[in-house]
This record gives C-alpha cells, structure tokens and sequence, in this order.
C-alpha cells in the first residue's frame, strides 16, 4: 500500500525550533522516508508475487537487503510521524496520561527529567510507549530507526534526538532542543495516543 506524505499536523511557529528547520526535517528528510518506503515496498511486492527468491540467504541477498531497509524505512516514517504528531501544543500537561506518569514514575517531573536524560543518552529516538507485554508504560531507546524499537509496544510519546532534528537552531546543545521540545509538546495529542494504547 502506497505511503503518502502526511502535512505537518499544526501551524504556527514552536518555541526555539525554527520554520526552516522544520521544512527541512519535514519536506526533505521525513519526505525521503516516505519515498524509499514506496519504492522498497513495491520491489518487494514483485517479489512476493512470484519473484525470483532463489538467491535468498542471510550473508547478502536482494531480498534480505530489501527487507533490511524496508524496516529503516518505515520506521523512519512512523517515528517521524509520531514525532511531529506530539509538536504544536503549549506544553501544559492535563489529562489522563499524567496521571499515569506520575503513578508510575513518582511525579511528572521525575518522567520529564528521566525521558529527557534518555534522550541525551540516545543517538537516534527515545519512545514512551504502553508495553502490551508487561502491561505498562516504558521508554525505550534507539541508536537507529530499526534498532531499540521493542515488538508489542505502542508509541505515545516520540522524541527525535538525531542532530538533523536540532543542529540548525541549537548547534550542538541537545539539552536546550529537548528543554524547547517540552515546551511545544500537545499533551492532548499524547493524551489521545495513550487512550488508544488502552483500547
């Protein structure tokens, strides 16, 4: 199924991160991620449909290279959209998932600080997600869009902490990025992510 490009889900400038640092994220590199899941997806659709697998082995093959890069891809445009889907609030927290922070990590503040650690500690993602295994909200980490992510967890608040995310209006201060990111996030929107999680 062909993948399109979703628009930035609000409008108006954020605190600290610029519009063109945003085109850029958004209309270029998240863009990308949209148009190499499309193409690897379809190479593997004619594959699955009767293509030549015959070569398949897991040193190198077509097949594996594609499969390889179709969860880079597609990880790559759902963490985006995640990413972007949590942008565009004013960063007053309210509502159910709050609580269930606070219950589960002492208070707000002891989530927003230990989140944000993560992401100075994370080369690439940091993910609170409802573990469907253990029954329970956890932050998990990623180096890479297809490494970190943990199967049966569904995503309710995605950071970006990969430099393209910040370089342009922070330079090398992540710490501030991550300061400013909480202070655009749209707690309703995670509000809703969270309540879907429940379902």
């Amino acid at each position: 199924m062909k993948t399109d490009l979703k628009p930035l889900p609000f409008k108006g400038p954020l605190q600290g991160i610029s519009d063109k640092a945003l085109m850029i994220h958004h209309d270029k590199l998240y863009a990308g991620y949209v148009a190499k899941k499309n193409e690897v997806q379809d190479k593997l659709a004619a594959l699955e449909k009767g293509g030549d697998v015959s070569t398949a082995n897991q040193s190198y093959s077509e097949l594996r290279a594609l499969k390889d890069g179709e969860t880079f891809a597609v990880n790559g445009v759902y963490l985006h959209e995640w990413y972007f889907d949590v942008l565009g609030g004013d960063g007053t927290p309210a509502g159910p998932l709050v609580d269930a922070l606070a219950t589960t990590y002492g208070s707000l503040e002891n989530f927003l600080a230990y989140f944000s650690a993560c992401g100075m500690a994370a080369r690439g993602w940091v993910v609170l997600a409802w573990d469907t295994h253990d029954a329970a909200l956890r932050v998990y980490t990623g180096d890479a869009h297809n490494q970190g992510g943990v199967w049966g967890c569904l995503p309710v608040i995605v950071l970006d902490v990969y430099e393209h995310a910040y370089f342009i209006d922070y330079g090398s201060d992540r710490k501030a990025y991550i300061g400013d990111f909480w202070k655009n996030f749209d707690w309703k929107k995670a509000n809703k992510l969270y309540s879907a999680s429940q379902e």
